[in-house]
């Protein structure tokens, strides 16, 4: 499945120089790439709290967190209501795909 999350929230002012607006488009492929990468973990892997996730797509587990965010707003992931042990022996939420 092929798809595309965009934000309102521009990466770079119109008024920054060309080497920040081609660092955003960079961020933003980035982003997209991520996306995709945690929804097809969660696929094959089943629920899976950020450090789950992070550990499976071989994510920054940073990177992980922003884009659950990003990916339950846009109605893609949604928490499982259950709580798993983190890395860390915190409790973190669970995520499945929506």
């Amino acid at each position: 499945m092929q798809f595309a999350l965009t934000f309102d929230v521009p990466m770079a002012r119109s008024s920054d120089p060309s080497t920040s607006h081609g660092a955003a488009d960079a961020a933003k492929a980035l982003q997209a790439r991520h996306h995709r990468i945690i929804l097809q973990t969660l696929r094959v892997h089943g629920p899976l709290g950020k450090d789950g996730i992070a550990a499976r797509s071989h994510l920054e587990g940073v990177a992980v967190a922003r884009r659950t965010t990003e990916l339950a707003r846009a109605g893609l992931i949604r928490e499982t209501g259950k709580k798993v042990l983190s890395t860390a022996g915190r409790l973190e939420r669970e995520w499945e795909v929506a």
